[in-house]
């Protein structure tokens, strides 16, 4: 049996553990696109447009069907004056000191034919929902895309940090050298405070970095809708580096999927149909329609028999505004230009995505050789710092090459990571320009 003492410890001992556990948070980059979409505030803000859209074709569909409208009126006449005569010889009208009327009205309307403006009103704010949706995929795209670039640039800090505590590590390392050769009387006082001095400023480095890594932390936390104080742990997100199809293959993907491009596509449609309602405005319309009177003099509510009118009519309207003819030219016109004005766009559009994709691709792909180039220097580098290591052993070397040949090698170790790290970067950018990234 555990005494109760050493329980408590063991539980307190667990307290600040459990309390780290909890601000931070570990995350693969599709995780945290996913987490980002799922907590935007602007893809609420789009969702929300999306449901304006479908509410506002509801509105449309309800103007396909009858109207309706009831009223029911009571009448109350105080007559002063209730004698009436024609003249003389006439006999006299002796009407009622006052009178009471109920009289009730009801009717329903239904347009048969309205030239077809009902149906092009509903299959234009269909399109426009439509055009709402690939707003908000839009956003989803900008939003994941925001998400990478900060999980990236999160990345290429840590991996920096990384290279640098391992440099100070070896720095440390030298640092002892140093001294023991300093006891030894084989360097000067001079080259362990140059390894101090060199310490020091990497030191400065390490700072700067963790100063730009719990901003960008911050900014990640902020995007996927973490508490702010979460630490972010990620995994390389790059694992191994894709490779790129051809130029045309992009190009025809963006063409198929790029949500400007569709809703422009969608914009066309919807100004076709622009030019067919005010056509329509020439052809005339034909409605029907049933009226029911109610018209009770008694003064009764509920009157006696044969003392109340019960008319029914039915109906049907034809009309024609003959003069739309020659108006309505103009209108036909000014509608077709701007139809006219949105093939434009899209054409001006189709060019830019197309020397947009070029210019990401050319990148991965200078992005892809840098990596390469880096990853031959390092060996160099590295080379050079076992050279020079062993030559500074043996008091062959100065202490300045040695730190030189010790730079380069971490120096070009940062490089490396980071130069993957905008590769992978290059890579989501190019899919970007596709409109294919969170596919």
């Amino acid at each position: 049996m555990i005494p109760k003492s050493i329980r408590l410890m063991l539980v307190a001992s667990l307290v600040p553990a459990t309390l780290l556990a909890q601000s931070t948070k570990e995350l693969n980059i599709t995780q945290a696109i996913e987490l980002g979409i799922a907590n935007s505030k602007n893809l609420k803000l789009s969702q929300n447009k999306i449901d304006q859209a479908v509410a506002q074709l509801a509105v449309v569909k309800d103007n396909a069907l009858p109207t309706a409208n009831a009223s029911f009126m009571y009448n109350h006449a105080e007559i002063p004056t209730n004698t009436f005569s024609l003249g003389e010889g006439s006999s006299a009208l002796h009407l009622p000191k006052r009178a009471d009327a109920f009289v009730g009205t009801a009717a329903v309307q239904e347009l048969v034919y309205g030239g077809g403006k009902l149906k092009y009103a509903k299959e234009s704010t269909r399109l426009l929902a439509e055009v709402a949706r690939l707003d908000a995929d839009k956003s989803k795209e900008e939003i994941s895309y925001a998400v990478i670039n900060t999980y990236y640039a999160l990345y290429k800090v840590l991996q920096s940090r990384k290279v640098v505590d391992q440099n100070l590590e070896s720095i440390a390392a030298q640092i002892k050298q140093a001294q023991r050769f300093f006891e030894q009387g084989i360097v000067t006082k001079n080259d362990v405070l140059r390894f101090q001095l060199q310490q020091a400023n990497v030191m400065l480095t390490q700072m700067d970095i963790e100063s730009n890594r719990k901003i960008i932390n911050y900014n990640l936390d902020i995007l996927l809708g973490l508490p702010e104080d979460t630490e972010v742990k990620i995994t390389d997100p790059d694992g191994t580096l894709k490779v790129a199809g051809s130029l045309g293959d992009y190009v025809n993907l963006a063409m198929a999927n790029r949500q400007e491009l569709k809703q422009l596509d969608f914009q066309d449609k919807v100004a076709d149909y622009n030019v067919k309602t005010i056509k329509a405005n020439t052809r005339p319309t034909v409605g029907v329609g049933a009226n029911l009177y109610y018209i009770n003099p008694s003064g009764s509510f509920i009157p006696p028999v044969n003392q109340y009118l019960l008319p029914v009519t039915l109906g049907a309207t034809v009309s024609w505004n003959v003069g739309s003819l020659w108006t309505n030219k103009n209108k036909v016109t000014e509608a077709k230009i701007q139809q006219k004005e949105i093939t434009l766009q899209k054409d001006i559009l189709s060019d830019q995505v197309k020397t947009d994709i070029n210019k990401n691709y050319q990148n991965y792909q200078v992005a892809i050789s840098k990596i390469k180039v880096l990853e031959t220097s390092i060996a160099q580098a590295t080379e050079n710092d076992k050279l020079l290591a062993s030559k500074y052993k043996n008091n062959v070397a100065s202490v300045t090459d040695r730190i030189d040949a010790e730079t380069l090698l971490y120096q070009a170790k940062i490089n490396l990571e980071i130069a993957k790290a905008d590769a992978g970067l290059a890579y989501y950018t190019l899919l970007k320009s596709t409109g294919k990234i969170t596919q």
